[in-house]
């Protein structure tokens, strides 16, 4: 049986998106956990489904956050449902299916992909957390005033070796070299160039 199980607040079946995605992919019973809880142990409803899967079902949730609160919790979790012998469908994208694994693949490879694809899953989780922990700390500080963003190592008023390449470059722009020219000329990056043409261009 394929079977679905999301979390959240529902006003409706029809009002909620990942409830419509579960019923489009075939899903025929969803578990519905209508309250947000810290820890799966909290979980009623997805207790009770635990105890009604059998082997051979196929658990499909919209992201594996439905699967725990951390990576521990969820990789427990993951690997119970193999033991089980139970297959999950992730329908966030990209789409993880471990049933596609059992149709050339042994046991032991089947089991080796499924935890090579979860681990793959954390590790992109992970990054893409960080880069929203990045983008909400800068514009946070963008609202507060305190983000300039990076320092501009070429400009009019930097010294040194860095002021004679600033020159350097100024110099190739206003004779009319390409930008790829004057990158191959100083090594500066060609979007560094650019930078520096827009300014001398608007100045």
């Amino acid at each position: 049986m394929i079977i679905g199980y999301t979390k959240g607040d529902f006003k409706s079946d029809n009002s909620n998106e990942h409830v419509v995605e579960l019923k489009a992919f075939g899903c025929a019973k969803i578990f519905k956990e209508k309250r947000l809880v810290k820890n799966l142990d909290e979980q009623t409803v997805f207790r009770k489904l635990r105890s009604e899967m059998c082997p051979g079902d196929v658990l499909v949730v919209h992201d594996m956050m439905c699967l725990g609160r951390n990576k521990l919790e969820i990789k427990k979790e993951w690997e119970a449902f193999i033991d089980e012998k139970i297959d999950i469908v992730i329908l966030r994208k990209p789409v993880l299916d471990t049933r596609k694994f059992k149709e050339t693949d042994s046991d032991e490879q089947y089991i080796s992909k499924t935890v090579l694809s979860l681990l793959s899953w954390m590790v992109d989780e992970e990054q893409n957390r960080i880069r929203y922990a990045q983008r909400e700390g800068i514009e946070n500080a963008k609202k507060q005033g305190k983000f300039r963003g990076r320092k501009r190592k070429y400009h009019p008023d930097a010294t040194g070796k860095d002021k004679a390449v600033y020159e350097m470059i100024i110099n190739e722009l206003s004779i009319g070299t390409s930008v790829m020219d004057i990158h191959r000329k100083t090594s500066v990056a060609r979007s560094t160039i650019y930078n520096i043409k827009n300014d001398y261009i608007n100045r």
